[in-house]
């Protein structure tokens, strides 16, 4: 199949932390700027002044998680009279993704993120085709509510290579498929560009956070997330750059450690900085 045609190909384009004036405002219009809602921390705020603050700092959408459902009528809610949309919702390695693409497009959302589960005592293939039948299943409900099911990059072990992800999207070969790549995760495995040139239009959406190396090799693995948006070791001019060349349009979803307003309010500006939207 020619992943070329994928539907609705969406991504994020990133822009160097101290990119040049010349740059700014470069992908505004083009890459919708979301955050996970389970980052917003002012439990004094009802959901729908959550939704509101969200807009008021600058995002244009947020994503859930599939157990947000249980409050599916504040959402509702919060969407028509905030005007924030919801674009998709997280749903972990949850097997039910009938009910993940329900919610979604019940939402207003365009994706259900899945994370690829893998048993690291048994065969590595046992895993990767008990995954993929799990989204074949799902498929049919993807195409019916025009919801892409679209896979992660963690890091369970699995899908650590651009090549694995290629082939692991290409076998289930279905335009309601594919990758919802993560900048940060990926540098564990590889290079976030070189992935982004391989994955091409396989990829759905992006999920943004930093890397540092210099933490990494000072302070452990995961001590390599500590460092804030643009200031770490990612190259964000060469992700910009891949992505560009890819004409990716779409959605980048901030991941990292939430807070309050101000919090949210500096993720925005982050954001705005390395993705080079004002």
């Amino acid at each position: 199949m020619d992943r070329r045609h994928f539907i609705t190909a969406a991504a994020a384009v990133a822009a160097s932390p101290i990119a040049s004036v010349s740059m700014a405002g470069e992908f505004s219009g083009i890459i919708k700027k979301g955050t996970k809602f389970s980052m917003v921390k002012e439990p004094d705020l009802s959901i729908l002044d959550q939704f509101k603050m969200l807009k008021e700092v600058g995002f244009d959408g947020t994503e859930l998680r599939t157990t947000d459902n249980v409050k599916a009528k504040e959402f509702a809610e919060a969407i028509e009279k905030s005007g924030l949309p919801v674009h998709g919702v997280v749903n972990s390695n949850n097997p039910d993704l009938k009910a993940a693409v329900e919610f979604s497009k019940q939402m207003g959302g365009t994706s259900v993120l899945y994370v690829a589960k893998y048993d690291k005592k048994r065969p590595l293939m046992e895993s990767w085709k008990e995954t993929q039948e799990v989204i074949r299943k799902g498929l049919p409900h993807a195409e019916k509510h025009e919801v892409k099911i679209l896979v992660e990059n963690v890091w369970a072990g699995f899908l650590i290579s651009a090549l694995d992800t290629e082939r692991f999207v290409d076998e289930i070969d279905n335009p309601w498929f594919g990758s919802y790549f993560d900048v940060g995760n990926n540098v564990r495995w590889g290079v976030p560009e070189h992935w982004i040139e391989i994955l091409g239009p396989r990829i759905g959406k992006l999920d943004i956070k930093e890397w540092d190396e210099r933490k990494h090799s000072k302070e452990g693995l995961r001590a390599g997330f500590g460092s804030e948006l643009g200031e770490g070791t990612i190259d964000w001019a060469a992700v910009r750059t891949a992505l560009k060349k890819i004409e990716f349009k779409g959605w980048a979803t901030a991941e990292v450690r939430g807070g309050d307003r101000a919090r949210m309010t500096d993720i925005s500006k982050r954001m705005d900085n390395v993705l080079g939207l004002a």
